[in-house]
């Protein structure tokens, strides 16, 4: 079994204890919380990063983790519904990766999938529908990575043992925990003073975005925009669902960050344009039922846009794209 080439330079000499990892956080976030039994390692992250890229996990030998979760897309894939290495399609969009670290939830619909480890073997173990395609291959593909030199000294590095399942999973994990995103103009103006981070059209889009008349923050609230959020203290509330009013009942509330280069929304992705979604959102508040006949949401406010304001208001969630 040919393993797909390394995403990254090889790591040095095996530590026989390895360093804690060294978190470059935004200014003004939180440090993400840990689970005690997968402490974070540069070792380990830097594995983690060539496993998310590695093909050779795929039932194809052709599919990786990055092949829904391009970094370009602020790692969604740009399609409606997510495609396995099969060629199925799945029944969801891909939804970005940015900022996991925080979540208190994973996945579209589950309020019991709680962390990255946990939300790891989906994706890797499915099979209806396959998406890697792992389930039944465990130990030909775990036997193949040990067999790798490169690979061998990585994992002996990041955890002192060889590879297993669980610490491919692990590894992952901890290398998802590191996609922070927050160097947007708007924590550029929020979180460092730089009052001129922001255009005219972009303030007024965001005191429209928190005001009571469209409601947005009621969903989309805290630093990454997706309601409460866990960090090494603790959780802040509850993971954040809403009903969207698109029939699938209720559904995580996803990051608006980097949403300019998430298209196409929702989570089925049936909307390709940001102006899509804002029409969905200005008629679904004037209908008296959700989609599939139950009572809508009550943080859906019924509003119409007045002159300008959709312009404003798309320019402000335009700034909460990283650049970098």
């Amino acid at each position: 079994m040919a393993l797909g080439p390394a995403a990254v330079p090889p790591t040095g000499p095996t530590q026989a204890a390895p360093a804690a990892y060294e978190w470059h956080l935004p200014r003004g976030f939180p440090t993400p919380y840990v689970p005690a039994d997968n402490p974070m390692s540069q070792a380990k992250v830097e594995l983690g990063r060539r496993l998310f890229f590695e093909t050779a996990l795929s039932v194809t030998g052709r599919y990786s983790c990055g092949s829904c979760h391009d970094p370009a897309r602020s790692y969604t894939d740009g399609r409606a519904l997510a495609v396995g290495a099969t060629g199925a399609t799945l029944t969801r969009n891909a939804m970005a990766l940015v900022n996991v670290a925080y979540n208190l939830a994973y996945g579209w619909q589950s309020r019991k999938v709680t962390s990255l480890e946990m939300q790891m073997r989906q994706p890797l173990l499915n099979r209806h529908p396959v998406e890697i395609g792992l389930a039944g291959r465990e130990r030909t593909v775990v036997a193949a990575l040990g067999a790798d030199a490169t690979y061998r000294r990585q994992f002996r590095a990041a955890f002192g043992a060889d590879a297993s399942l669980t610490r491919i999973i692990q590894a992952i994990a901890a290398f998802e925990r590191t996609l922070l995103d927050g160097r947007s103009a708007f924590d550029a103006y929020v979180f460092c003073g730089r009052h001129e981070a922001l255009t005219p059209a972009a303030k007024r889009g965001m005191a429209l975005f928190f005001s009571a008349r469209l409601g947005c923050a009621g969903c989309h609230s805290g630093f990454n925009f997706s309601g409460a959020w866990r960090d090494r203290e603790g959780a802040t509330g509850k993971a954040g669902f809403a009903d969207d009013g698109l029939g699938a009942g209720p559904v995580r509330v996803p990051t608006l960050r980097n949403l300019e280069r998430t298209a196409p929304y929702m989570h089925d992705g049936r909307f390709a344009t940001l102006d899509e979604v804002l029409d969905h959102y200005q008629r679904i508040g004037h209908a008296a039922d959700s989609a599939h006949g139950g009572r809508r949401d009550p943080r859906l406010r019924t509003f119409t846009f007045g002159p300008g304001e959709r312009e404003d208001l798309k320019a402000f969630l335009h700034s909460l794209t990283d650049e970098d």
